[in-house]
């Protein structure tokens, strides 16, 4: 979302608090990518993904009068994504493991990688770098996903996890290095 809509994400916010529906449906229009793309990538199942969305746009709706400041209503949906899915992927993982291969096929766009050789290569290389994501630290897996993934900026991921920029930046710093370590093994 880019800076010059937070003015207007700001308005849609207070409209939704006075129980205009429609201000609530082009806040869900304007940020369901986002949201939908961050919740795929984390529980890495289409279907929880969207069982995720729902609940997260449930509590964001429930809760809208909390938000003091209506400008940070991306910060405040960051954080509650995360949550969500942190708390469904745990109750996931009590019934199972969630490290599925089919994930990347989730993540391969097939319209535009049409080589099977190159598909091959790509898919091995996903493979790779999905174990070493995996073999990372919590922290330095959820702010590696948050701002590679999801493109979100070090603000956006403290907020989101309710840690310092610094600490983001550091977690980034030593994600990376692992990451570099385990690619090259």
């Amino acid at each position: 979302m880019k800076e010059s809509n937070i003015p207007y994400l700001a308005g849609l916010v207070i409209r939704a608090r006075q129980n205009d529906s429609d201000a609530f449906a082009e806040l869900y229009a304007l940020t369901f990518n986002k949201v939908y793309n961050y919740a795929r990538h984390y529980l890495r199942d289409d279907f929880l993904a969207h069982d995720a969305v729902q609940e997260i746009y449930i509590s964001a709706l429930k809760n809208l009068n909390k938000l003091n400041d209506p400008t940070l209503f991306i910060a405040w949906l960051n954080r509650i994504s995360f949550h969500v899915c942190y708390d469904m992927s745990k109750k996931l993982n009590q019934f199972q493991d969630i490290a599925d291969p089919e994930i990347l096929e989730l993540l391969q766009d097939d319209s535009t990688d049409t080589n099977p050789e190159a598909r091959c290569l790509q898919k091995d290389e996903y493979e790779r770098l999905n174990k070493a994501m995996d073999a990372l630290p919590f922290q330095e897996k959820q702010v590696l996903t948050m701002r590679y993934y999801n493109n979100m900026k070090l603000q956006e991921i403290a907020a989101a996890m309710e840690i310092s920029r610094s600490s983001v930046k550091r977690y980034i710093a030593s994600g990376n290095a692992h990451l570099l370590v385990l690619l090259k093994s």
